[in-house]
């Protein structure tokens, strides 16, 4: 996280970032140099300290912080009571600052969110970690490639989601809007508390609205006149209908049961879960499109998972074990069930699409290969959220109606759904596209074989290019997607 708040305050002059903790000072130094680039603007001071104590609070100086982040402790059935203990600690002294502050934390269990916000007052926002952790899972478990399209959008390192004033846009219509942004991909609108992801095309734009854009920097954002497209290159096709699906989920842990609502919302009538754990007793969580199945196993055994006919299954979860015996042994048991489902599926005809849990970005970045898996580390996703929450209060609202699965979600839909194949196009024209079938894009994946008419090599990286440029050309084939909000 620290990492992630260097890079926000790369356009900032004399930033500073205090870390206070229960911890050998000389040891959280160590740790964070080896996470930190080399050559920081911001300064990191490091004090040894209880959080929840107002005389140790007082080493860092936070009366003149502009917000503060409170990080749960990672294995502790008291994670939230720490949370809020500290927050009060803060909000509660007595010689504490007029000016309200601006507090961000993680509450792991949602019955103690009542409390948090009471609390927290107007002071403070929180993430729902685990519930936000458990969607992302069952989304990207649904679509290959989604996880990196997850990781960019809630990452500093390119393409970030800022709120803009209206301005001279208003009046105008979302769709006109969305064509008139030349350096961002409009993706919905902020109306007083109300968030709207990818409204209606016709949606018209009031001066007290603000404009919810993907885009490098919003300094450099503009809004011009609407841009031209390629009508004769749109190609719109019918999304294919839900068929009944298999799910295997090997592991369990606290998400188990928000993983599996969330699955069988998504689900098509007839579906089947399949959960397999060391003595896995059935989850209180009732149904209603999808049957559960329990096996009573060990999901790191390779007997055991060849009895499982792996490849007779549509998609694989793999949960981290968050037990006492910590993240590094968590993240050893994913990746011995991993390296099992490689070994099984690999040379077979049947495509698997696997997502496992990760909780520490080392051992994900270990787990990584020419296989095209994906990986949700779910510590640092939630420090990102806290990070973009604590850059600006209002994105709570945003990141929350983003990841959530009651409305228009995060999709990667086939190229050729919105335009032909192996024919140059720009961003604006994908664009037209979306929004005449009702959806905000934000950018596209390539994969090999997919070029630009002057660089006809094979795609790097995981292909995900979010905010592109609005006019370069592009050609795509028939496994290239298009990163857009639907629904």
């Amino acid at each position: 996280m620290v990492s992630e708040l260097v890079i926000a305050n790369e356009s900032r002059r004399r930033a500073t970032i205090v870390v206070l903790a229960d911890r050998d000072k000389v040891e959280m130094e160590d740790e964070l140099k080896t996470h930190l680039p080399p050559r920081s603007r911001t300064q990191i001071i490091v004090r040894s300290g209880d959080p929840m104590s107002v005389a140790d609070l007082k080493l860092t100086g936070l009366d003149s912080a502009r917000s503060i982040i409170v990080l749960a402790p990672d294995d502790s059935d008291e994670a939230d009571n720490f949370s809020i203990k500290t927050a009060l600690a803060i909000l509660n002294n007595p010689n504490r600052r007029a000016e309200p502050y601006k507090i961000v934390g993680e509450i792991k269990n949602e019955p103690n969110m009542a409390a948090a916000q009471l609390v927290g007052g107007t002071e403070a926002q929180w993430i729902l970690g685990e519930d936000l952790i458990s969607r992302l899972i069952v989304q990207t478990s649904r679509q290959r490639g989604l996880s990196a399209v997850y990781n960019d959008l809630l990452d500093f390192g390119g393409a970030e989601l800022y709120l803009a004033d209206v301005a001279n846009l208003a009046g105008s219509t979302f769709g006109v809007a969305a064509l008139s942004i030349p350096q961002g991909a409009l993706v919905g609108v902020l109306n007083g508390d109300e968030v709207h992801i990818n409204p209606p095309r016709d949606h018209v734009l009031t001066p007290d609205v603000r404009l919810i854009i993907l885009a490098e920097d919003d300094d450099r954002l503009q809004f011009g006149a609407q841009a031209a497209f390629d009508a004769k290159a749109i190609s719109l096709s019918k999304e294919k209908k839900r068929t009944p699906e298999r799910t295997l989920i090997l592991g369990a842990n606290a998400t188990l049961p928000m993983v599996l609502a969330e699955l069988d919302s998504s689900s098509a009538p007839g579906s089947t879960i399949v959960l397999v754990e060391d003595g896995a007793e059935a989850p209180r969580v009732k149904l209603r499109n999808a049957k559960l199945e329990v096996k009573a196993a060990n999901p790191a055994s390779r007997a055991e998972l060849e009895k499982l006919r792996v490849t007779t299954f549509d998609h694989v979860i793999v949960l981290a074990n968050r037990d006492d015996r910590g993240v590094e042994h968590a993240d050893a048991r994913t990746l011995l069930i991993l390296l099992n489902l490689r070994a099984i599926t690999n040379g077979t005809s049947h495509n698997v699409n696997i997502v496992s849990e990760m909780l520490n970005d080392k051992n994900r970045e270990l787990a990584q290969s020419n296989v095209s898996d994906d990986f949700i580390v779910s510590e640092q996703l939630v420090g990102n959220m806290l990070t973009m929450v604590s850059e600006n209060f209002e994105m709570q609202r945003v990141l929350s109606e983003v990841i959530s699965g009651d409305g228009p979600q995060l999709r990667l839909n086939p190229a050729s759904w919105y335009v032909k194949t192996n024919t140059p196009v720009d961003f604006n024209t994908i664009t037209e596209a979306a929004l005449r079938r009702g959806e905000a894009p934000l950018g596209y994946r390539r994969v090999g074989g997919s070029s630009t008419p002057d660089h006809l090599q094979p795609v790097s990286g995981d292909g995900v290019v979010l905010n592109p440029n609005r006019t370069e050309m592009v050609v795509f084939g028939e496994s290239d997607s298009i990163v857009v909000f639907s629904g």
